[in-house]
C-alpha cells in the first residue's frame, strides 16, 4: 500500500516571507505600492504574489539587501521607541538633521536609491548608540 501526500498548495519561501514582511512594515509607514517597489526595486505583481502568501518568488542580491534595510529599519525603530505610533510614525516625520533636510526618511528612501535607503537605514541605526 502506497500513502501519498495530499496535494496541496507549494509553502511560501524565505524570499516571500521576506518581502511580505518588508510590505506588511511599509504599509504600517504608509508607502504606497509604488513606493514599496521603488524601494525594493521589485515589481507590482511581485508585492501582490508575496501577500497572496502562496507563490514563491525569486529575488536578487540587491532586492535582498534592500529587504534587510528596511527590515532593520524597523528593529531599530522599535528599539528606539516604546510608543507604536512613533515607531510607525517616525518615517513619515519631518527630519530637519543635515542628511534629511526637512524631508521625511520615507521621501528619502523613495527618491534615494540604494544610497538613500542605506544612508537612512545607517543613520537611524546609529541613534540606538549602545542600545543593542
Amino acid at each position: 500500500m502506497t500513502i501519498t501526500a495530499p496535494i496541496t498548495a507549494p509553502a511560501p519561501t524565505s524570499n516571500a516571507v521576506g518581502l511580505r514582511t518588508a510590505v506588511q512594515i511599509m504599509e504600517r509607514w504608509n508607502a504606497t505600492q509604488d513606493d514599496m517597489a521603488r524601494i525594493l526595486r521589485v515589481s507590482r505583481s511581485s508585492i501582490n504574489r508575496a501577500k497572496s502568501k502562496l507563490e514563491a518568488i525569486t529575488l536578487d542580491d540587491d532586492q535582498l539587501d534592500r529587504i534587510s534595510y528596511v527590515l532593520n529599519i524597523h528593529a531599530a525603530l522599535r528599539t528606539l521607541f516604546d510608543n507604536p505610533e512613533n515607531v510607525t510614525g517616525f518615517m513619515t516625520m519631518k527630519n530637519h538633521n543635515e542628511f534629511f533636510n526637512g524631508r521625511t526618511p520615507l521621501e528619502v528612501i523613495v527618491n534615494g536609491g540604494y544610497v538613500g535607503l542605506y544612508e537612512t537605514h545607517r543613520r537611524i541605526d546609529a541613534l540606538r548608540g549602545g542600545m543593542w
